[in-house]
């Protein structure tokens, strides 16, 4: 995979930058050829009245085409951007499994806070009713409180790699004994450093296990990844664009002095068409600052970041998931694995660092084929 490209502060640039994006998005097919719903899957019948019970009918083809593989016990990779239904695609097959085997363990990782919160959250929904045992191991939460809760009969251990790792060196976590292993974003997980976190937990697996790797790139680390710790996988790829055609992407010229450039922001928020907006900053710092600016106007608005504790984290993405607040202002710590239904608009405060990070940034609305708007602010 080539290097992520470099984002220069120039509008020629960045006019090029969405040039590029839109190009993506209408040069691809938006839609692939479904085969099942979700009733003719061989699930076993109280997930598939959880299933109904969320509303849903016919799979995503992601899920269309994993969740058959994954049922035969098939090591599975699974090439999918953010917001294609894949965490059903691995947790379905899972508890299946788990309910014809009390015995079956699951240890799922991603790579940050929030996506292992979200994996949760639909794990919940997915096994309601099961009385499956479910532990969250991230960082920025009590250890002791996660310590207390592994020594119970657990059958899920949901966590980002750091905080698993200590609970493995602190021999509460045993991965010997987990026989279904999934990588959640394994790519981003490269990038963010991991791999050898990875490949450390990898290592301590049973040789017979079953294996779900997610990734929306397949680059060498990876493949490298995959050809140590899969056996004879299927490959599966439904990655039909970089982002989604429907999100509607804009440069704002902005003053260069940073008053001049969050008056125009101000300008934005306080229209009524500007309902559930995420704006993104380069540092906690700059977040801070802009977050304080827009509450001095009156505006609902909360914040996250790196320094931010992960209670405070879950509650802010609470309130402005039920509309409790209208602004969210984050660092790029909230760009990747995000679902967030119904954001309005995506605002780059300031300028992502690397095409990939645009994508993904904007890639917060327009979700589920509805209309979303990216702007871009450039100095001038």
């Amino acid at each position: 995979m080539q290097k992520s490209k470099r984002i220069a502060g120039t509008s020629m640039r960045v006019d090029q930058l969405i040039n590029k994006v839109k190009e993506e998005a209408n040069d691809q097919s938006t839609e692939q050829l479904v085969k099942h719903q979700f009733d003719d899957f061989l699930l076993d019948s109280r997930i598939k009245q959880n299933i109904k019970q969320k509303g849903y009918i016919t799979p995503t083809p992601i899920q269309d085409q994993a969740i058959p593989v994954g049922l035969d016990g098939r090591d599975v990779i699974g090439i999918a951007n953010t917001g294609t239904g894949k965490t059903a695609a691995f947790l379905l097959p899972i508890l299946n499994k788990m309910l014809g085997d009390r015995s079956q363990k699951a240890l799922i990782l991603a790579p940050t806070r929030e996506l292992a919160l979200q994996i949760q959250d639909e794990l919940r929904a997915y096994a309601k009713g099961f009385n499956l045992g479910v532990v969250l191991c991230i960082g920025g939460s009590n250890i002791m409180a996660q310590e207390r809760m592994l020594r119970n009969p657990v059958h899920f251990v949901i966590g980002t790699p750091g905080r698993v790792i200590d609970l493995i060196n602190r021999r509460y976590i045993l991965p010997s004994k987990f026989q279904n292993i999934v990588l959640d974003e394994a790519d981003r997980m490269v990038d963010m450093g991991f791999i050898n976190d990875i490949r450390f937990v990898l290592e301590k697996l049973p040789a017979v296990r079953q294996s779900f790797f997610f990734t929306a790139t397949l680059d060498r680390k990876v493949e490298e990844l995959i050809g140590t710790f899969m056996k004879n996988p299927v490959k599966i790829s439904v990655k039909m664009r970089a982002t989604a055609a429907n999100i509607e992407q804009n440069i704002v010229r902005v003053p260069g002095d940073t008053r001049g450039k969050l008056q125009v922001l101000i300008e934005h928020l306080v229209r009524p068409d500007f309902e559930k907006v995420l704006v993104f900053g380069r540092t906690k710092h700059g977040v801070e600052k802009i977050t304080q600016a827009i509450s001095d106007e009156g505006i609902k608005v909360d914040s996250i970041h790196g320094n931010k504790t992960q209670n405070y984290r879950q509650r802010a993405l609470r309130k402005f998931k039920s509309g409790e607040v209208n602004v969210l202002v984050a660092t790029d710590v909230a760009a990747r694995g995000l679902d967030i239904k119904a954001v309005s608009h995506v605002i780059n405060f300031d300028m992502p660092a690397s095409y990939d990070d645009y994508i993904h940034r904007i890639g917060r609305t327009g979700r589920a084929e509805q209309k979303g708007i990216a702007l871009t602010f450039v100095t001038h």
